[in-house]
């Protein structure tokens, strides 16, 4: 039987390309594949029962098949949403075939017996909520900032008179508008004066301003830990928010109490691979200087320095559930 690595993703991801790009120099069979091309795009059918004790069948796109038995490891980056796939159709029937997606094709693909994920979309799922990451950095035993999650004006003003100053940050991103573009509201400092009730439509999360010397970026994939301590050359308080090719990198080493936990956190919600930030409130060779902020359990890393050693990594994984060379 020939083992394969299956890919999950949208057409256009150029972190997968790194990846595949890896997995064929090691003569690994891979099957990129993106569900929402369910229709014309994209066949399957699965049995199981009848003496089938797991998934059983075939997932065909319109250049490559796979047997599902035959699917040695899933490297689940970031498929195209359902929703537009079906945007064309009145409201309920596009609610009804979007669910009617994620319950089948994707049940059928969460579920392959024996096959790696990395990272499981259901563990990704588990991990992606910051209030839950705040948790489990603590009980881990990172320092984090003092942090408020309310929609009351009262206490968010009373937690900015108590940690100010503040920064406001969104738990997720701004999803696409109605023009078809991506928006984002980046990490910012916050004016508790401004604070009314209109902050009672939704939550809101306030932390106290880390005191920072710099950022670093830690990718963790398995066992392997790359850093790289992150500046804007504007000294914007968000790296994120300017342009990506002005960031100034530099290599740092990381404390191994900070990597020991961060593979911990990674194994308590079963993923192998996650991107953490961290605020630097020294020169870094200490745990202490160390302020975990979040993890992005299936985070972008092919703008990093580190990028070729990171898709060796992944490789490395991959190719080792897939059957490839070493």
């Amino acid at each position: 039987m020939t083992s394969t690595v299956l890919v999950l993703t949208a057409l256009e991801d150029v972190t997968a390309d790194l990846v595949i790009g890896a997995l064929n120099e090691r003569d690994v069979r891979v099957v990129r594949a993106d569900p929402a091309d369910i229709c014309a795009g994209l066949s399957f059918g699965a049995r199981i029962g009848g003496g089938d004790p797991s998934w059983s069948g075939r997932l065909a796109t319109a250049s490559r098949e796979v047997e599902l038995g035959e699917v040695a490891a899933v490297y689940y980056r970031r498929p195209t949403p359902y929703t537009a796939r079906y945007g064309h159709l009145p409201a309920q029937q596009r609610d009804f075939c979007t669910a009617e997606a994620r319950h089948g094709l994707n049940g059928v693909l969460h579920s392959l017996t024996g096959a790696l994920y990395v990272n499981h979309p259901l563990a990704v799922a588990r991990a992606e909520f910051k209030p839950t990451q705040l948790q489990r950095f603590t009980e881990l035993g990172f320092t984090i900032p003092a942090t408020l999650v309310t929609n009351d004006a009262a206490q968010a003003r009373g937690f900015a008179a108590e940690h100010g100053p503040v920064i406001y940050k969104p738990f997720r991103g701004l999803p696409v508008g109605e023009d078809g573009n991506a928006g984002a509201i980046w990490a910012q400092r916050v004016d508790p004066d401004t604070f009314d009730d209109s902050l009672s439509v939704m939550p809101h999360l306030f932390q106290a301003e880390v005191r920072k010397t710099g950022d670093v970026r830690m990718t963790v994939i398995d066992r392997q830990v790359f850093a790289s301590r992150v500046e804007a050359s504007d000294g914007a308080l968000d790296w994120r928010r300017g342009d990506w090719s002005k960031l100034i990198h530099t290599p740092i080493d990381v404390p191994s109490p900070i990597a020991a936990a961060a593979r911990a956190y990674l194994d308590s919600f079963g993923l192998l691979f996650g991107c953490f930030d961290f605020a630097l409130t020294g020169d870094g060779d200490q745990a202490k200087h160390w302020t975990a902020i979040e993890c992005n359990p299936n985070g972008q890393w092919g703008w990093l320095p580190d990028a070729p050693a990171i898709t060796e990594a992944f490789a490395d994984i991959l190719a080792q559930e897939g059957g490839g060379r070493p």
